[in-house]
């Protein structure tokens, strides 16, 4: 049998449903209907099908009128009314719709309606049947007509089926169908929009999921299943039309494709692009909206049918903005709906109070927020703060529902990082747009807080707290978002932290389609066109934040003092300083105060004056009548109260309005005082307080004969009248309904005063939807904003913004993190709190932002509550466990903070220590060994202090009492007992902490090796600070942080080597500043901590030329020159000796540190230390010598400078003796070539090499690198010569010129020189005589005795005799040395020098030549003239003092007569000049005799030298030996006829009872050499003489003495002569002439002798001179035969013969 309905496919579905509804229908009323059925069933017999039919609406049907025959019965049946029978029919349709068996257009346009559209038709009116199975049916059935991929619904018919659906909505037959039709509806606009937007029938979407439709409303239509059930619905529509679809059918209808796909709409409204599918769109959502704006009349106020569709309507648009794409942005067509759709929605059911209504309008707003903030900036910006803002500013009576609606959505919205971002960059940075950002954030900050105490409030406090909670909750979501945003931008921990975020970096503006974070689905809203921003993006952010901030604190200015606020702005560049631009300003600046402007506008100074007229100016009135024109005027500021400026500000308008109106009035002042009598008016009409109204006809009256002596037109001002009786003049922001100070200000600056008081002000019994002049002016409002800079969107990916965001939230943050965290106990709360703490140290110490990040750490740190464990609660060990995860996430940002953090952990291991009953570190840091019976205390106490807790110890009571968060160390309160309570509250506390383990506390620190280079150092630097506060705790010292150093120090020994360096820099100066503390016990452990360092380090290898060795070591040195503590400087040697010598493999540039401190411990006070030190010395110098130089040679030096210091002991002989000949030792090694580093580097640096040549038959060396490292060494030997100890001069001394002997022979010239001149020549220049000489007393000079003098001339000698090759050249320095100590008065010393001399010349005289003959021997010749300048200037000194006669000598010259008086005026002379003149002349005598005795030992050694060498010498080396001797005798008889002078020296011997200088000897033994010697040049060298003037010279000398001799004699007659007595006789001589004849005869007789003995030939010649004197010789008394024995032979022998031959 064949199947009912035929072959056709068509068949297959209408043959059973023909035939069912021909078994329902009733044969008589539905006749017609089984007709039409019986027909179709025969007419689908014939059928099959027809791929080729394709122009007709249902699938395989190739006629039209078969199509119309074969749908007529369903549409018959379908109005039959007859449930039995609609039923089938409609469930046809709903299989034919869903199998894709229609396929056609639907479209209204067409004089005849199509066969499916009737059908369509037909359903939609059937729905009135109250029937729940239809009302069901027609729902699925119309839901699969829209769902139909190969049905296009056009506009109208789209609308029908929207309705009907509506309708079924509003009053279905019960609560499940309604929930069915709403959800019907959404799938609807969801399949509908996603088919817009993709501009194509084949579109996805999205099924609606019904319990989501429930969440604003219709949840009381739920019985019990209904939800299910209508899902179930939806999804059998949704999924089921695709089952039975044959592949071959590949595509819907070639010409219906066409329509959907490609052709327009022919409509005068479309624009390019728009088809017949998104027209549709369009329509049903302007119908929605639309619907969504229908208001209850004042008839039927409480229409809850109207309300339904209302909050239906708003439903559906929520569902289609919340699946909405980009189109909408991208389609200006799209972009306006919204605009002037959607938005006047909102607008206008926003001043409803129905809950319902309220979270939809949020719900569409965050959509719009979301995905088309980019496009609706102007709108957000309106909307933001009347839907948002206001609720959440409204602490005091807010709707719990409204409020937790607004934080829900402030919960989603902050969620989304790039939300925040744009707000803040959009509005908080836009002059013309309100701080959104900041009042949103102000605004939580409020709500966290909770109403002000002593107001007076609505809320509950569960309410309340609920509010805290919600609020603290959304600023940790907007802080987390900052931070999410941030990272992503700086993309931290995948490609690295970029850093060097400066502040003077500018603000990228983004103005290409960048992605903002998150695809499509999250946020649509990224696609920012390049034609949307204006040329101001030029500008940075910063610098529009900024000029948005001066602006606004400009007006605030103004607001106060007028005058300020514009200087302000001009000043600030703000606006220019011109009146038309100040009048600008005023006209068009939202926020300013009007009541201000008008003041201002009033004043009478010049400026305020001109800008009254050019704001006045600034209005154009042309073809208004007076009274508009004046409440335009008037309309942007209030007129101020006085008279006189009133006055001021309506002459000028009546100027302007007559200008602008010529042929108004006759003259201005007819406008004036028109325009005054109207203020008077409005005044008079609209103020309560006057009783007595003016009338019309008291008005006329009032301005008659003001137009220039006529009246005006009475009708005219019976309209004005009526005009301004009926309509107030009014501000254009005035409202009837006074606001709140803050509410006002706030809105004003924003300005959003107007446009909340036109929707927020209005009374009950006026909905806002019925004043369209209110909508007019709103619309009006976005117009203006959409032409300023709001209307430009800007976009930012730079991080730096966060900067400015920071600085505007940070402060309510911290505020509402802090009152909640120390208010609430509720743990989810306080989790919250201390989330919020950690993402704002995360963004502000990422963005390095120090003052804000400190302030979080430290609030964090003070909410630990450590340092009053007492009080501690679970909130407080999560502050503590949030510390520690800042620390481990954000470390490498926290710089100073780290030190909040590190005190923190330090004083949780205190508490940590107390509660395992362990004793204080102050145990063994007392300073004490002995154990007072408060240790025993505490030891006893501490193991059972969890058990008992009523002891009433010191250290648990200082814990338990607590401190201040800032204090140095737990207890710093040490007064008062704590109670039992008290204590065992802290141990519960105690057992609290718990919760964090070692591990923990453990993990900051092993953390550390992965901070990076920046942050290491600075938390080395905090860790070295919180240790220091813990070790100078007065009360407790503690050295948990000093442990961690040396953890973290082993942690970070491996890092690079410049990071460790900056790390060591830090280390070192806090180990330097602990091992300097007064408290002996923490230095040791401190020293012992860095021991421990130093030995962890020296593990490591160090390549050559490097010094990081040497800075860790350096601690020890500095410590060890500083410390007074004997304890600690020896605890460092031996420290330093135990390293040492353990590592000495791996030391290197250590050496350097470890002599520094050797040698400090060297130079110690203390014999132990000393001691120590060289035992160490001594094992590196004896053993491990070739590692000393391994690599860097300059550790020689340090080594030798060690050695020499040690050389200096004053405790132990031997330990300087066994330094000395370590030095001696170092200058072997040195000699060899010994140094390591050399020979390695002799590829690198030849300069540093030896470099052996031959000159002069020598082995040379280049010294010129060599001689760094021998100079200290022979430096060291040369000073130590000068050492009191007798043994060490003798010893360096031998040791110094052994080394010179013995190892010279590797020296160059050039370093022979510096030798000579920095080693040896100071060895002998504080006994050259000379430091005497100046007056100078040296300590060095004075430890020299003769023996070491001997010693070291001996030396010197045979070293220059040595290398006399060498150091010939400094002959004569040499030769000056020596001379020099003939200077020198010391016992020996002359000695010595003669003997050096003498031994000098013995050995090299064969070898020296004339020219250093003449040296030698000029050597001389200036040492003794080197004497005369200082030793005549001490004899001067006499020449200003005087010395009295003694008694005996004024009785023995003078007569008795005048004897009394004389001894008594001597007597008191002497006591008048004291005791001041005898020293001094008596120092001068002293002086005198060594001077004397000097220059006669030079001459000595001259005629010695001379004696020895004659006949080696030529003739200009025995011309220096006879100046020599003239000089000398120059001298000695200058020095005798000094008359004066030896009278006063006389005087003061005999008074002080010492010997009298030996002048006269001085004179003669000069005499006598230099007579000698010309007497034997005469005598043995004729033609020497002959050259030289001997003779002349020699008879000279002979003719002086004789005259010297007889001037003595004569002296006396002269004396005697002037007496002027007759000489009745001849005095004897007294016996003081007799002395110095007598000291003078022998000089007589060998000068007598002498003459007597020339050649008679020659004394022939000078007889003639000679003979008077000799003469005078026969007529003088002589003491001595002996010179007239001489003198009678010369006459016999010389005179006689000459005579006798006359």
């Amino acid at each position: 049998m064949s199947s009912l309905g035929g072959q056709s496919r068509c068949g297959w579905l209408l043959g059973p449903s023909l035939d069912k509804i021909i078994k329902n229908a009733a044969w008589r009323k539905h006749s017609h209907i089984v007709a039409a059925c019986k027909s179709a069933l025969d007419k689908l017999e014939t059928l099959s099908d027809d791929p080729s039919s394709s122009t007709t609406p249902l699938y395989g049907v190739s006629s039209s009128s078969d199509v119309d025959s074969l749908i007529l019965p369903l549409i018959l049946a379908i109005d039959s009314s007859s449930p039995k029978v609609v039923e089938p029919a409609l469930d046809c349709s709903h299989r034919l719709f869903s199998l894709r068996l229609i396929r056609c257009e639907i479209d209204l346009s067409d004089d005849s309606p199509s066969i499916i559209f009737r059908l369509i038709d037909s359903i939609c009116k059937c729905s009135g049947l109250g029937e729940e199975v239809v009302e069901l049916a027609v729902l699925k059935t119309l839901l699969s007509a829209v769902r139909s991929t190969t049905v296009l619904i056009r506009a109208d018919c789209l609308n029908q089926i929207v309705k009907t659906c509506y309708n079924i909505y509003l009053g279905g037959v019960n609560g499940t169908n309604q929930i069915c039709a709403k959800a019907v509806l959404a799938q609807m606009m969801t399949i509908i929009f996603s088919r817009v937007e993709a501009d194509s029938l084949l579109a996805t979407f999205n099924t609606v999921s019904v319990s989501e439709l429930l969440e604003f409303n219709d949840r009381n239509l739920n019985e019990g299943s209904s939800v299910q059930f209508a899902q179930n619905l939806i999804n059998e529509v949704v999924f089921t039309n695709v089952v039975d679809v044959n592949n071959d059918v590949k595509s819907p209808v070639p010409e219906l494709q066409e329509s959907k796909g490609s052709e327009k709409v022919d409509s005068s409204e479309s624009s390019a692009g728009y088809t017949k599918i998104r027209d549709a769109g369009v329509m049903v959502f302007k119908n929605l909206c639309k619907l969504s704006m229908k208001f209850s009349s004042q008839e039927q106020s409480d229409d809850q049918i109207l309300l339904r569709g209302k909050m239906l309507s708003l439903e559906l648009l929520n569902v289609i903005m919340e699946n909405a794409g980009p189109l909408w942005r991208t389609n200006e067509r799209f972009l306006n709906v919204i605009k002037q759709f959607l938005c006047l929605s909102l607008l206008k059911n926003s001043a409803l109070s129905v809950m319902s209504i309220f979270q939809l309008l949020c719900s569409i707003f965050q959509s719009l927020l979301i995905k088309y903030r980019s496009v609706l900036k102007s709108e957000i910006g309106i909307f933001f703060p009347m839907l948002i803002l206001r609720v959440l500013e409204n602490v005091l009576q807010p709707s719990f529902i409204q409020k937790m609606t607004i934080l829900n959505l402030l919960d989603k919205i902050s969620q989304d990082s790039q939300i925040m971002i744009d707000i803040f960059v959009n509005y908080d940075c836009d002059v013309d747009s309100p701080n959104i950002f900041e009042r949103t954030v102000n605004g939580l900050l409020k709500t966290a807080l909770g109403p002000p105490p002593g107001s007076t409030t609505t809320l509950t406090p569960v309410h309340d707290l609920t509010f805290r909670f919600e609020s603290v909750k959304c600023l940790v979501i907007i802080i987390k978002s900052m931070g999410v945003w941030m990272d992503q931008q700086l993309r931290i921990g995948e490609f690295g932290v970029l850093r060097n975020i400066s502040d003077n970096n500018d603000t990228v503006l983004e103005t290409t389609n960048t992605s903002l974070g998150g695809d499509e689905t999250s946020l649509p809203d990224f696609e920012l066109h390049q034609e949307s921003i204006s040329d101001h993006s030029t500008a940075t952010l910063e610098q529009r934040r900024a000029y948005k901030l001066e602006l606004q604190k400009g007006i605030s200015l103004f607001n106060r003092k007028p005058s300020k606020g514009i200087e302000f702005l001009i000043s600030n560049k703000k606006i220019d300083a011109t009146p038309e631009a100040v009048a600008l300003f005023l006209k068009n600046t939202s926020g300013l105060n009007e009541t201000v402007i008008g003041d201002y506008l009033g004043e009478r100074e010049d400026f305020s004056l001109k800008v009254m007229h050019a704001y006045v100016d600034s209005f154009k009135f042309d073809g208004m009548d007076f009274g508009e024109a004046i409440r335009f005027f008037l309309r942007g500021f209030r007129l101020p109260g006085e008279a006189q400026k009133i006055d001021r500000i309506m002459e000028k308008f009546a100027e302007r309005y007559c200008k602008c109106n010529p042929n108004s009035f006759t003259s201005a002042d007819t406008a004036y005082v028109l325009a005054y009598s109207v203020i008077m008016l409005n005044t008079d009409a609209h103020n309560s307080m006057v009783k007595d109204k003016m009338s019309k006809a008291d008005f006329i009256r009032n301005n008659r004969g003001i137009d220039d002596g006529k009246d005006l037109p009475e009708e005219n001002l019976g309209a004005l009248y009526d005009q301004i009786v009926k309509n107030e003049i009014k501000m254009k922001a005035d409202t009837s309904v006074p606001q709140s100070k803050q509410t006002n200000g706030v809105n004003r600056l924003l300005g959003l005063d107007g446009i909340l008081n036109l929707v927020w002000k209005q009374t009950e019994d006026k909905p806002l939807g019925a004043n369209g002049a209110l909508i007019k002016h709103i619309q009006e409002q976005f117009k203006e904003k959409s032409g300023k800079s709001e209307s430009t969107y800007y976009a930012v990916a730079d991080a730096a913004i966060l900067r400015f965001m920071v600085e505007v939230c940070w402060g309510p943050m911290l505020a509402a993190f802090s009152v909640t965290l120390d208010q609430s106990d509720d743990r989810a709360a306080t989790n919250y709190c201390l989330q919020g703490f950690r993402h704002a140290v995360h963004v502000t110490a990422v963005m390095g932002m120090q003052t804000q990040r400190d302030a979080f750490v430290t609030t964090v740190a003070k909410f630990t509550y450590l340092h009053c464990a007492a009080d501690m609660k679970q909130k407080n060990v999560d502050a503590v466990k949030a510390i520690i995860a800042i620390a481990i996430e954000d470390g490498n940002y926290l710089q100073d903070a780290w030190e909040h953090i590190l005190t923190c952990l330090s004083r949780f291991e205190h508490l940590q220590l107390l509660g395992e009953g362990a004793p204080s570190d102050a145990s063994f840091l007392s300073g004490s060994n002995i154990e007072t019976p408060e240790d025993k205390s505490l030891k006893s106490t501490f193991p059972s202090l969890k058990k008992k807790g009523t002891l009433q110890n010191p250290v648990v009571m200082a814990v338990v009492r607590g401190s201040s968060y800032d204090s140095t160390s737990l207890g710093a309160n040490t007064s008062g007992l704590v109670t039992p309570d008290q204590i065992n509250s802290f141990i519960s506390n105690l057992n609290l902490l718990e919760q964090i383990g070692n591990f923990e506390l453990n993990h900051i620190f092993a953390h550390s090796q992965r901070l990076d280079s920046e942050a290491i150092v600075a938390f080395v630097k905090a860790l070295c600070k919180v240790s220091m506060s813990e070790l100078q705790s007065p009360t407790d010292p503690r050295v948990f942080s000093l442990t961690k150093i040396v953890e973290v120090a082993h942690y970070n020994m491996n890092r690079i080597r410049l990071v460790w360096s900056r790390i060591w820099s830090v280390l070192s100066d806090f180990f330097v500043s602990v091992g300097l503390s007064e408290n002996l016990s923490v230095a040791i452990f401190v020293m012992d901590s860095l021991r421990q360092l130093s030995m962890k380090f020296l593990e490591r290898e160090e390549l050559a030329n490097y010094n990081f060795q040497n800075e860790f070591l350096r601690p020890f040195v500095i410590v060890m020159q500083k410390s007074n503590s004997v304890e600690i400087r020896e605890l460092i040697v031996r420290c330093l000796s135990q390293m040492i010598l353990s590592r000495v493999g791996n030391v290197k540039s250590g050496w350097k540190s470890v002599f520094m401190a050797l040698t400090a411990a060297a130079a110690d006070e203390r014999k132990n230390v000393v001691l120590l030190a060289f035992e160490t010395m001594e094992k590196i110098v004896r053993e491990y010598f070739p590692y000393i130089t391994e690599t860097e040679t300059a550790t020689f030096t340090d080594c030798v400078r060690c050695l020499i210091t040690f050389t200096n002991s004053r405790f132990d002989s031997d330990v300087s003796l066994n330094a000395i000949a370590f030095l001696r030792f170092c200058a072997v090694k040195l000699a060899e070539g010994g140094l390591i580093c050399n020979k390695e580097t002799a590829d690198d640096d030849d300069s540093s090499v030896p470099v052996v040549k031959e000159a002069d038959g020598e082995t040379l060396m280049d010294m010129d690198e060599n001689a760094s490292y021998w100079i200290p060494l022979l430096s060291g030997l040369s000073l130590l010569t000068s050492d009191p100890r007798l043994a060490i001069r003798k010893s360096s001394l031998e040791v110094l010129f052994n080394i010179l002997k013995d190892h010279g022979h590797v020296f160059s010239r050039s370093f022979w020189i510096i030798v000579i001149n920095t080693v040896i020549f100071p060895v002998f220049k504080n006994v050259s005589g000379d430091t005497e000489d100046k007056g100078q007393s040296s300590p060095k000079s004075s430890g020299w005795d003769s023996e070491t003098c001997s010693v070291a001339t001996r030396c010197l000698v045979d070293l220059f005799v040595n290398f006399f090759g060498v150091m010939r050249a400094h002959l004569g320095a040499v030769v000056s040395v020596v001379a020099g100590l003939l200077k020198n008065t010391g016992q020996g010393f002359a000695r010595s020098g003669v003997s050096g001399l003498m031994r000098l010349v013995g050995d090299l005289g064969l070898m020296l030549t004339e020219e250093e003959w003449s040296c030698i021997f000029i050597s001389l010749k200036e040492t003794a003239a080197s004497l005369l300048p200082d030793f005549l200037k001490i004899l001067r000194i006499m020449d200003r003092i005087e010395i009295g006669m003694p008694n005996v000598a004024q009785s023995s010259l003078y007569d008795e007569d005048d004897g009394g008086e004389t001894i008594l005026t001597d007597n008191a002379a002497i006591e008048d000049y004291g005791d001041d003149n005898l020293q001094t002349a008596g120092y001068i005598v002293s002086r005198m005799k060594t001077h004397i005795s000097t220059q006669l030992l030079i001459m000595q050694v001259t005629s010695d030298l001379y004696n020895m060498q004659q006949h080696l010498l030529k003739a200009s080396s025995v011309k220096i030996v006879l100046d020599i001797y003239s000089q000398t005798v120059c001298h000695a008889h200058t020095l005798s006829s000094e008359t004066g002078l030896h009278l006063k020296l006389q005087r003061a011997c005999s008074i002080l009872e010492i010997s009298d200088p030996p002048v006269v000897h001085f004179e003669n033994e000069s005499y006598q050499n230099i007579l000698t010697l010309l007497h034997h040049l005469l005598t043995s060298d004729p033609s020497l003489s002959e050259e030289m003037g001997i003779e002349g010279r020699l008879f000279s000398v002979c003719q002086e003495i004789v005259q010297m001799y007889l001037s003595c004699c004569r002296l006396e007659q002269q004396q005697q002569q002037q007496q002027k007595k007759p000489a009745h006789w001849i005095l004897p001589l007294n016996s003081a002439v007799k002395d110095e004849l007598g000291a003078r005869t022998s000089l007589l007789v060998s000068a007598l002798r002498v003459l007597s003995e020339v050649d008679k030939e020659r004394f022939r010649s000078h007889a003639c001179t000679l003979f008077p004197l000799l003469v005078d010789l026969v007529r003088c008394e002589h003491t001595s035969r002996e010179v007239q024995a001489v003198l009678s032979n010369l006459f016999e022998t010389c005179i006689g013969p000459i005579i006798m031959n006359v």
